[in-house]
């Protein structure tokens, strides 16, 4: 079996591939590079590829930074210091405009080439940043629309997008990891982080990680 994951080097991503993997499945490792300010994470994903043994890892470049419109891809500061527990009452500046549409329909076009029934994402909607793109409801539609802007889905191949992480806390999808043998040092998660690459520990991603590994009974190697 074939999955292609969407890889962004960050804690998520490396729980959803480890579980693919350990389900049986053949890993292609799809990292986007778009312009992010945090570009420390694609070398976070390029070691987290390593560590999986991933069959390949594909890097694309596509610079949303013309577009715009978020606070990761444009001169805006970043939130800090915001309640993690009220971090979904809105959708932050952090918001990525139409992000995973763009990424899966990028991981649909390869699946198809590589011949791969499966992409696997990291999204979650429990401990997240209220992204729209990270519900349920938004995975169920881009399957459906999977199945009918595909020759695979026309011939009568099921496309299936799967979410192990939907459903988790940050602690479970940690406890799932750490279970899993996942060496997290290898992660990168911070929105801002100093020019060494060192987590700014106040920004969403920051606070949304400490409070999983808290929870969890976990020390995050990346503060050792």
């Amino acid at each position: 079996m074939k999955a292609v994951v969407l890889l962004s080097g960050g804690l998520d991503s490396y729980t959803a591939a480890a579980i693919a993997r350990a389900e049986g499945f053949e890993l292609y490792a799809l990292t986007v590079s778009y312009g992010q300010r945090h570009a420390q994470e694609l070398d976070a994903a390029r070691r987290v590829a390593r560590a999986l043994g991933v069959a390949r890892h594909l890097e694309l470049s596509l610079d949303l930074r013309a577009i715009g419109g978020s606070s990761l891809t444009a001169d805006v500061d970043i939130p800090r210091d915001r309640d993690v527990s009220a971090a979904t009452s809105d959708i932050p500046s952090t918001y990525v405009p139409a992000r995973n549409t763009i990424f899966l329909s990028l991981a649909l076009g390869w699946a198809e080439v590589v011949g791969a029934n499966d992409i696997v994402i990291g999204v979650n909607a429990l401990d997240y940043s209220g992204y729209p793109d990270c519900r349920p409801e938004f995975i169920h539609a881009f399957e459906a629309l999977a199945a009918l802007a595909t020759r695979a889905g026309v011939e009568g191949a099921r496309i299936r997008v799967r979410t192990p992480l939907i459903e988790l806390s940050k602690a479970e999808i940690i406890q799932r990891g750490l279970a899993l043998g996942l060496d997290y040092g290898l992660t990168h998660s911070c929105y801002d982080p100093s020019p060494s690459g060192l987590p700014c520990g106040r920004c969403d991603s920051c606070r949304l990680r400490a409070k999983g590994f808290a929870e969890a009974g976990a020390a995050d190697p990346l503060l050792r």
